[in-house]
């Protein structure tokens, strides 16, 4: 059915507008009007919401971008040069940001700011640069780095606001497939181990929340609803704890535990995933390997349902 909508067809579900991208039905918000006013507006959230979701440490005050760069240009070790990288993007940012604010000021009282003025020029070569240097920014987790969302920002500079509400709903609608990817995968893992069978059920409906947080503005009254059903849901997954069978080896038993995190590991990856918006390839893969390898592990130990151990 999915293949005849044609993406960015609109209708209501459950009283509440909807725009269809890539297969899902997201929930739809009206773009403001263009204005300098309002794409400053959206920066500043913008900017909260990516500092929110990266690494602590990197919200470096945009004067201090000529500090932040030499510290990075002197910085040999590696492993510190990146932490380096990730503060001068923050301070980048941050400077861009407080460019256009001055910019958006200065409109306001009448003195017009073309875009070939110094200070827009500026304005666009901070964002550039704080894109390219963002590649090295992770998630609080320690996942791989979230420069998807760090780009969000340049694109409302650099686009309309419509063009940008256009682009997020196609990147919710990825981020919703990688939810479900992720949840279908860990219920097929566990549905054959008899100890987490109970926890399929638990996972599709935090998956169904998680898509619901991913299309859900925090302004939106239905917040309120959703966001406590999320939490208690991975709070659930996450205290799971299987009860092992009578007669299991040691190993199996080990292998019931590291299920256990397991499970509590695919649950914090759809919620960092729901948080920013993103589908983290990267991390998504690495999950789905360690489901494989536990599928392994518990077909050798004897826990997959109907299968002997050798």
């Amino acid at each position: 059915m999915s293949t005849s909508i044609k993406n960015g067809s609109r209708k209501n579900i459950n009283d509440r507008p909807h725009i269809f991208y890539d297969g899902y039905w997201i929930r739809y918000y009206a773009p403001p009007l263009e204005t300098l006013s309002a794409k400053r507006d959206l920066l500043v959230m913008l900017t909260r919401r990516t500092f929110h979701h990266t690494e602590p440490g990197i919200n470096t005050p945009g004067h201090k971008v000529e500090s932040a760069r030499l510290s990075f240009i002197s910085e040999q070790d590696p492993a510190k040069k990146r932490v380096n990288a990730a503060m001068l993007a923050g301070a980048l940012f941050n400077r861009a940001t407080d460019i256009f604010t001055s910019i958006v000021d200065l409109e306001s009282k009448g003195i017009a700011v073309n875009q070939d003025n110094n200070l827009m020029l500026e304005c666009s070569a901070c964002f550039e640069e704080a894109l390219e240097l963002g590649k090295q920014v992770r998630h609080p987790s320690g996942h791989e780095g979230v420069d998807e969302l760090w780009g969000e920002p340049f694109k409302v500079f650099t686009h309309s606001i419509a063009n940008y509400y256009d682009s997020r709903y196609v990147k919710i609608s990825q981020t919703m497939r990688a939810i479900d990817d992720v949840a279908q995968r860990i219920v097929d893992t566990f549905e054959s181990v008899p100890c987490f069978q109970a926890t399929g059920g638990t996972v599709r409906d935090f998956a169904r929340a998680a898509r619901v947080e991913t299309e859900l503005m925090k302004s939106d009254p239905d917040f309120f609803k959703n966001w406590p059903e999320f939490v208690t849901l991975k709070e659930k997954i996450k205290a799971f704890e299987p009860e092992p069978q009578q007669g299991l080896s040691a190993l199996a038993r080990l292998q019931l535990q590291k299920g256990a995190r397991l499970l509590g590991e695919g649950a914090d990856l759809i919620s960092y995933m729901a948080g920013v918006r993103v589908p983290m390839p990267k991390s998504k893969r690495y999950f789905l390997q360690s489901l494989e390898q536990f599928d392994l592990d518990c077909q050798g130990v004897g826990l997959r349902s109907g299968i002997t151990p050798p």
